[in-house]
């Protein structure tokens, strides 16, 4: 019997194409459902039998730990630290998202003020 060995929704591509090829290299047979059309299917690394369950779980966990390591030595920048390295692209985003809600508001504010 098939066994789920890992869910594939909402993860990043590039982690779903290491999982595939840390399979491949442990010559570890497996098959991939997808989430369908519209995305609400489950996703997942599938294992046909057992026999290689535990090898695939270890290596994953090690894939993990790498991963986790690999996100603690690069850390997400910041919006401040963006805005403070590129201001003029922070500048010009923040005027074209203010122009998009006057244009999506304009016409109710105008229906609220007194002709």
């Amino acid at each position: 019997m098939a066994h789920l060995l890992y869910r594939l929704n909402q993860l990043p591509e590039d982690e779903i194409l290491d999982i595939r090829q840390l399979l491949d290299e442990a010559d570890i047979d497996y098959y991939e459902t997808s989430a369908g059309n519209w995305g609400i299917s489950l996703a997942a690394v599938w294992l046909p039998d057992d026999h290689q369950l535990e090898e695939a779980k270890a290596l994953l966990e090690n894939y993990h730990r790498y991963r986790a390591e690999a996100a603690r030595e690069h850390p997400v920048e910041s919006w401040w630290a963006h805005a403070r390295r590129r201001p003029v692209k922070v500048l010009a985003f923040s005027i074209l998202i203010a122009a998009c809600f006057y244009l999506l508001l304009a016409p109710f504010i105008s229906m609220m003020l007194p002709s």
